[in-house]
C-alpha cells in the first residue's frame, strides 16, 4: 500500500489540476480554497509517505525490462520531496493575493499545481529514466507560467528558457543512454552503476559523458554559461519566480546532478579526473560571476536572480568535491537557500505588488512604510551572507570545511570564491535594506504614505519562513545530522 501511495501523491495533483482549468469558477475564492486543498492534501500525504517509506520501488509503467517509470523513497528523496511539500502550500497561499488582479488565473493555478506534481516526480524517481522524463515535463509545465502575461518580455524570456532547457536536455539524454548501454541498471545506486571492469575499459569516454550530462542538468541549475535564462524569467509573476529560483527548477537541476554524480556515475570513478575538475572550475567561476552580476543589477528581482546563480553553484561546489562532507554541505545549502531565497523573493514580490516599484533606486524610505516586509528581507539577506546564528553560515561553514578536508588546489580556489561571494552578497543585499530604512534627506516621505505591508495572505508565509530560518540557524543539529546520514557520513 505504501508503494501505491508514491504514485498517488504524484497523480493526485495532476488530476486535481484539471477541474481548476475546466470549471468556470463564478466565485474566485472557491477556486482558491480548492487549489489550496489539493496542494495541502498532497503535501500531507507526502509527509505521511516519507515517514512510512516503502522498502521497495513502485513501478507505474513498464516499457521494457530496462525502461520503466518507478518511484522510490530514500534519504535524498526525503530531503527534496519534504522541502517542496513544506514550501508549496505556503507559496500557494501567497499566490492568491499576488494574483488577485491578474487575468487567466485558472490557467495559472492549473500549471502551478502541475509543477508541484512534476517536481515531486523528480524527487521520488527510482531511476534515471523516470527522473529524466519528469525533468523534461518540468520544462513543459513551467513554460506557461513564465509566459503568463504574454507580454513581449515574457515571450522572449519563455523562448530563452525553452531553448536553454532543450539544449540541456539533449546533453543529459546522452548521459542516460550511456547508463543504459554500459551500466548494470538504470536504478539509483549509491556509489554508481558501472562495474569496475566496464569503467576501466571505457574510463575516458565515461568521464567525458559525465561532464556532458553535468552540463546538461546544470542548465536548470543556472551554471555559467547556461544560466542566462534565469534573470530573464524574472518577468514572470513573483509566485512563479520564487519557486523557479527556490525549489522547482533550479533545485531540480541541482538534485539531478547529485543523482547523476553519487547514484549513477559514482564519485570513486570520477574523483581526481577531468570529470571532476572541469565541472568544479565552472562552478567556482559561477559563484563569483553570479554575485558580481547581482551587485551591478538595479532591477530588484533580477538582482535576486543573479544571486540564485551564485548560490546554486555553492551547492554544486559541494557536489563536485565528491566527498560525504561535501555532499552534506551541498544538501544543507539546498535546504537553507530554498528557505532564504523564497523569503527574499516574496519580499520583493510584496514590494512590487504594493507599490509597483521594481528597481533598487525606487525603494528609498519604503522600509518605514513596509517595516515587516523589509525586516524579513533584511533577515534573509543576513542569512544569505552567512552571518552566525543564521542557517547560511552553517552550510557555508560545512562547504568550507569539506574543501579544507579535500586539500586540493581546486578546493582552495572554491574557498576563495566563497569568501568573495560573502562580501559581495553583503553589499548587494544590505544595500536594499539600507536604502529602505535609511533614505536620503531629499526623500519626500509624504509621497510614500499610501504604501503599507501586504495582507496576511502574503505575510503569513513570510513570517513562517522567517521563523524557520531562525530555528535552523540556532538549532541546526537535527537537520544537519539527518543530512549527514543521507550523505553517508
Amino acid at each position: 500500500m505504501n508503494g501505491i501511495m508514491l504514485a498517488i501523491i504524484i497523480l493526485l495533483p495532476m488530476a486535481g489540476a484539471l477541474p481548476v482549468f475546466l470549471i468556470k469558477w463564478n466565485i474566485r475564492r472557491s477556486m482558491w480554497i480548492y487549489v489550496e486543498a489539493v496542494v495541502s492534501l498532497t503535501a500531507l500525504l507526502t509527509f505521511l509517505t516519507l515517514f512510512n517509506a516503502p522498502a521497495d520501488s513502485f513501478t507505474l509503467f513498464s516499457f521494457s525490462d530496462t525502461l520503466h517509470i518507478s518511484f522510490h523513497v530514500d534519504g535524498l528523496s526525503k530531503v527534496f520531496a519534504g522541502l517542496i511539500s513544506f514550501l508549496w502550500p505556503l507559496a500557494t497561499l501567497y499566490a492568491f493575493e499576488y494574483m488577485r488582479k491578474e487575468d487567466h488565473q485558472r490557467t495559472f493555478f492549473t500549471f502551478y499545481i502541475l509543477t508541484y506534481s512534476v517536481t515531486l516526480g523528480i524527487a521520488l524517481s527510482a531511476n534515471m529514466f523516470t527522473m529524466y522524463c519528469f525533468y523534461e515535463m518540468l520544462t513543459m509545465v513551467t513554460l506557461p507560467l513564465v509566459l503568463h502575461s504574454l507580454s513581449r518580455e515574457s515571450i522572449l524570456a519563455g523562448r530563452s528558457y525553452l531553448y536553454y532547457s532543450m539544449g540541456g536536455a539533449a546533453f543529459a539524454f546522452i548521459g542516460m543512454i550511456v547508463i543504459l548501454s554500459y551500466g548494470s541498471t538504470t536504478d539509483f545506486v549509491p556509489g554508481g552503476v558501472f562495474a569496475p571492469s566496464v569503467w576501466d575499459m571505457h574510463a575516458k569516454m565515461l568521464q567525458g559523458v559525465y561532464v556532458m550530462s553535468f552540463l546538461g542538468f546544470s542548465v536548470k541549475a543556472a551554471m555559467f554559461p547556461f544560466g542566462q535564462w534565469l534573470p530573464k524569467a524574472g518577468v514572470a509573476p513573483t509566485p512563479v519566480t520564487a519557486l523557479l529560483h527556490a525549489v522547482a527548477v533550479v533545485k531540480a537541476g541541482a538534485f539531478a546532478i547529485i543523482r547523476l554524480t553519487y547514484y549513477s556515475y559514482g564519485t570513486e570513478n570520477l574523483k581526481g579526473s577531468f570529470g571532476q575538475y572541469i565541472p568544479m572550475t565552472l562552478v567556482i567561476f559561477t559563484i563569483v560571476y553570479g554575485c558580481s552580476r547581482a551587485l551591478k543589477e538595479t532591477h530588484f528581482k533580477r538582482r535576486l536572480a543573479y544571486s540564485t546563480m551564485s548560490n546554486l553553484s555553492y551547492i554544486l561546489f559541494g557536489v563536485t568535491l565528491m566527498t560525504p562532507l561535501g555532499l552534506t554541505g551541498a544538501l544543507c545549502h539546498l535546504v537553507f537557500h530554498a528557505l532564504i531565497k523564497i523569503s527574499s523573493f516574496f519580499c520583493a514580490g510584496a514590494v512590487i505588488h504594493q507599490t509597483g516599484k521594481e528597481y533598487i533606486g525606487e525603494l528609498d524610505g519604503l522600509g518605514k512604510r513596509m517595516p515587516i516586509t523589509f525586516t524579513i528581507f533584511t533577515v534573509s539577506g543576513l542569512a544569505l551572507m552567512g552571518v552566525p546564528m543564521l542557517p547560511g553560515f552553517v552550510s557555508k561553514w560545512m562547504l568550507a570545511g569539506a574543501a579544507v578536508e579535500d586539500g586540493g588546489a581546486f578546493a582552495f580556489a572554491g574557498i576563495a570564491a566563497l569568501l568573495i561571494s560573502a562580501i559581495l552578497t553583503a553589499v548587494y543585499m544590505l544595500t536594499v535594506s539600507v536604502r529602505a530604512f535609511i533614505p536620503g534627506r531629499d526623500i519626500d516621505m509624504a509621497s510614500l504614505d499610501e504604501y503599507r505591508d501586504p495582507n496576511l495572505f502574503m505575510l503569513i508565509p513570510l513570517i513562517i519562513f522567517t521563523a524557520v530560518i531562525f530555528i535552523l540557524g540556532v538549532h541546526p543539529g537535527p537537520l544537519t545530522g539527518f543530512l549527514g546520514r543521507v550523505a553517508g557520513l
